[in-house]
């Protein structure tokens, strides 16, 4: 599987779709992968775009290495990652921990962004959120797969979805026991930095913003913060979706997507 070593460390990669279309990328939220995650996104998306799916640091195939991580760090990566794969600019998109690195990449790197997908994301920490996360690393430092998955999946997904896919979530707890928990700790601990709600006046590109109606860890009212801060976004509240709103609303997901990066080629 392709790897290409920036910033000292191995990032996967996977491309799809046509290769003279202009580049896509998605970024993960904290505990997804790019080989698994997006699965009802890519046929939809990359019939249209060229789709750049990938491991930040941290996650999935890409390295884990020690040391803290932040936003910044993550979208120096992906810039570096678009310059060896000769990407000048890409529409960003990002879901969750994703869409906060999506926006780091678009203020530190304006010139690399032609616009921005930000789905179930937030522009800064609040108390309760922050109490929720507390909480998930509490989970991740007792080293037990299934506190861990016990500790997050109410707040992933709706209760409508988790009733009607049990076996789904039932396989799903079976892969939390190979993930990195130091890694997906020093990734947690990057999330708590978040704070740009002050600087969104400073993202220039088109925004499209989604949250599911039912996501109670960053939801309609985290959208409406970036919003009013970000001077070019549209909203779409996906009615009944949780938190993994391109999970739970994938056609209706993929159809807002793809009709915002239309209307920036007009």
């Amino acid at each position: 599987m392709p790897h290409i070593t920036v910033n000292d460390i191995p990032l996967y990669y996977e491309f799809h779709g046509p290769e003279t279309a202009p580049v896509l990328v998605l970024n993960n939220g904290i505990i997804m992968n790019a080989a698994s995650s997006w699965v009802f996104q890519t046929r939809a998306l990359s019939a249209h775009y060229r789709l750049l799916q990938y491991d930040c640091r941290g996650q999935g195939q890409s390295g884990h290495p020690e040391g803290p991580y932040s936003m910044t760090l993550h979208a120096d990566d992906l810039a570096a990652l678009l310059d060896a794969l000769d990407v000048d600019k890409a529409h960003i998109a990002g879901i969750s921990y994703g869409g906060e690195v999506a926006q780091a990449f678009a203020l530190e790197y304006p010139e690399k962004t032609r616009s921005l997908v930000l789905a179930d994301t937030v522009s800064e920490v609040g108390p309760e959120l922050r109490l929720v996360i507390q909480g998930w690393v509490d989970a991740l430092r007792t080293g037990d797969p299934v506190a861990f998955f016990d500790a997050t999946a109410p707040w992933n997904f709706s209760p409508e979805w988790i009733a009607a896919n049990t076996a789904i979530l039932e396989d799903a707890k079976k892969r939390y026991a190979l993930l990195d928990f130091p890694a997906v700790i020093r990734l947690c601990e990057a999330f708590f930095d978040v704070d740009f709600t002050g600087r969104l006046g400073g993202i220039k590109a088109p925004a499209c913003i989604l949250a599911g109606e039912l996501d109670l860890l960053k939801g309609p009212r985290y959208a409406e913060i970036l919003k009013k801060g970000i001077p070019h976004a549209e909203v779409h509240i996906l009615k009944g979706a949780g938190h993994a709103s391109c999970w739970e609303r994938p056609e209706e997901f993929n159809s807002v997507v793809l009709g915002f990066l239309a209307k920036q080629a007009l």
